[in-house]
């Protein structure tokens, strides 16, 4: 059953993990020239609103899919370490402390991004598979914010779970893309509230992924999931 504790704490968690990643100082930037790219152009050389849009939606339809399927295969191996199930809770909880450092700006090291120089072909067809490149290249714009979404998944060791948190995650991540691409106002300006405001934006999604590690660690997570569980048991009937 999908609908457990677990999910129930970690979805906000990984929607907003998805709106942050958007919101990071090497994503934003680059959104006008995605979405360019993914529109292409039509028969009279211009670009439809409508291609646009379609192009935005199968672009985040692309990265959506990657992002499903490793979260899946990490809680596929979350499964068969169930019974480790505490420890690696714990253990996860400071890979996520180190990951809120990383995207604060800490760990110098760990700053060095990989971004594909091939391209697919402009337009529709290539949009998913641009999308597919960029979920596996831009790190670590995506890299704390994915990856914690990909250890809570291998803590939960639920393959039903995992595909919700990593649909929640992209859900996140690409609204604000077809958004754009729609050409709402509204949300014209909020991308530039968020270019003003892009250091306070990391600060704050460091010091989340900091608090959720540190919860991880000292057990209070898995309290909090197994009193969630507890209640939903309450409220809905098995099948």
């Amino acid at each position: 059953m999908i609908l457990q504790g677990g999910v129930l704490l970690a979805a906000p968690v990984a929607l907003a993990a998805g709106l942050l990643s958007f919101a990071s100082p090497c994503v934003l930037p680059l959104v006008p020239g995605y979405l360019g790219y993914v529109g292409g152009v039509d028969r009279s050389g211009t670009r439809a609103r409508s291609r646009v849009v379609l192009g935005a939606a199968l672009f985040v339809l692309g990265f959506s899919l990657v992002f499903v399927l490793t979260s899946v295969v990490f809680a596929a191996v979350g499964y068969f370490l169930v019974q480790y199930q505490d420890l690696i809770t714990r253990l996860a909880g400071v890979v996520v402390i180190l990951l809120g450092v990383v995207f604060i700006g800490g760990l110098g090291p760990l700053q060095r991004r990989f971004a594909p120089e091939w391209r697919p072909r402009a337009g529709l067809i290539g949009a998913p598979v641009l999308g597919a490149v960029f979920a596996v290249g831009w790190t670590p714009c995506l890299g704390p914010m994915l990856q914690t979404i990909n250890v809570l998944s291998l803590s939960s060791g639920s393959l039903g779970a995992a595909a919700a948190l990593a649909v929640c995650y992209s859900v996140g991540l690409g609204v604000p893309f077809v958004l754009l691409a729609v050409g709402f106002g509204w949300a014209t300006g909020a991308v530039s509230v968020l270019r003003r405001n892009v250091r306070a934006i990391n600060l704050a999604g460091g010091a989340l992924l900091v608090l959720i590690g540190v919860l991880m660690l000292t057990g209070a997570w898995a309290f909090a999931v197994s009193h969630l569980q507890s209640l939903v048991g309450g409220y809905v009937s098995p099948l």
